[in-house]
């Protein structure tokens, strides 16, 4: 099984730049998108249902940003929106298809880089996922939790400019939270699993032209429960496709679901 996650900065632009072109010719089997910037409606139209694809979407109360949406090629079992926090609930920041063998998520925590007043709805938000997570622990089944973060965990996971500096996405707290989930609850980071090297990053903040140039980060992941560890067998982040300031992340698991 191929898993995308890319957080798209509006799905509408994406879609065309060749975002399903591209989709398709990966052979990917689900893609967790982040940030389509759409109404659930606007999603029903024939350009954003690619053929061989299910499409599965929330949308966010305040339409600049936000809403996840799944595509796969399986229809899944069940659908969950929302993980019984209103906050992201209303704001179309998490989705859930079941399958057979897994259960994939995408998930959307808010960003609190730009505007301070943002930190504590963005803990709140880290806080409420994080017992979502705990709960979650206590289920028979796998689980992939895939979206953007807005979060950079390990001092690799960032630009050294960024290391110094007290910024939203590199705090104590929130590097914390990470701990947490990876080392008590015992959760794995399956790009991490298989890739340890140096800038490795998702997001470019800064970026316009000449991209590359910018500081980055490593904020978008693949959170999976400890019975997938043996089931990743590749992971890596496609720096050449750039259809929003965030690079796709891609993991390949062992799994028939």
């Amino acid at each position: 099984m191929r898993v995308v996650t890319i957080s798209v900065n509006g799905l509408k632009r994406a879609a065309a730049e060749g975002f399903f072109e591209w989709m398709q010719e990966l052979d990917a089997d689900v893609v967790c998108v982040q940030d389509h910037r759409m109404r659930v409606y606007e999603l029903d139209e024939p350009e954003f249902r690619p053929e061989g694809y299910e499409a599965y979407f929330l949308d966010a109360a305040e339409l600049a940003d936000g809403g996840v949406g799944i595509y796969t090629r399986q229809i899944p079992k069940a659908i969950m929106m929302g993980f019984a926090y209103a906050p992201a609930d209303m704001n179309g920041a998490f989705l859930q298809a079941d399958f057979e063998a897994v259960s994939v998520a995408s998930v959307m925590v808010p960003c609190a880089l730009m505007d301070e007043s943002k930190q504590q709805e963005k803990e709140d938000f880290l806080e409420a996922f994080g017992n979502h997570l705990k709960k979650t622990l206590r289920k028979r089944r796998q689980f992939l939790f895939c979206g953007n973060f807005q979060t950079a965990h390990l001092v690799t996971d960032a630009s050294s400019r960024y290391h110094k500096l007290e910024v939203s996405g590199f705090l104590p707290q929130e590097r914390g939270w990470f701990d947490e989930v990876f080392d008590e609850m015992g959760y794995i980071d399956a790009f991490r699993r298989m890739n340890k090297e140096k800038n490795q990053y998702t997001w470019w903040p800064e970026a316009a032209e000449g991209w590359r140039k910018h500081a980055g980060w490593r904020t978008d992941y693949q959170i999976a429960t400890a019975g997938l560890k043996g089931a990743i067998k590749r992971a890596w982040i496609d720096t050449e496709t750039r259809f929003s300031d965030h690079a796709p992340l891609i993991v390949d698991y062992d799994i028939e679901y």
